[in-house]
């Protein structure tokens, strides 16, 4: 818990430092930045809520990790299929266990990965204003 209120701190600091670069721009940069932000910004509830419902990686594709997701969903359709097969119960059972084991702290580190997410991303966009 320590851990994640360091984390949780450190980004709450990060954020606080990128938003007093925005603040510097001029208006017309301003503008063009919070256009960029608003269409590119991620939310904690839908990254959560696709982990949730979809374990199988959904939440993967909306931070635009693509090769993760389809990874995320080929073990998770493999683990179905031999599961329901009957030919390799255990197996089956076992993949689908496996992408829930590394998928589950994503779940509860939601917040933390969009907020670092998002992060990235205000640093991203206000790279193109640096002179």
């Amino acid at each position: 818990m320590m851990a994640q209120s360091l984390d949780n701190e450190q980004l709450r600091l990060e954020e606080n430092q990128l938003r007093e670069q925005v603040t510097a721009l001029s208006v017309e940069q301003k503008r063009q930045y919070y256009a960029q932000e608003l269409q590119q910004i991620k939310d904690p509830d839908t990254y959560a809520a696709l982990n949730w419902a979809f374990i199988a990686g959904l939440h993967h594709f909306y931070l635009g990790k693509w090769q993760r997701g389809l990874i995320n969903l080929a073990l998770m359709f493999t683990g179905l299929l031999f599961y329901f097969s009957g030919l390799f119960t255990l197996f089956g059972a076992a993949l689908v266990l496996l992408v829930f084991i590394i998928e589950l702290p994503q779940l509860f580190n939601s917040k933390n990965v969009i907020h670092s997410y998002n992060n990235q991303l205000m640093k991203t966009l206000l790279k193109q204003f640096d002179q």
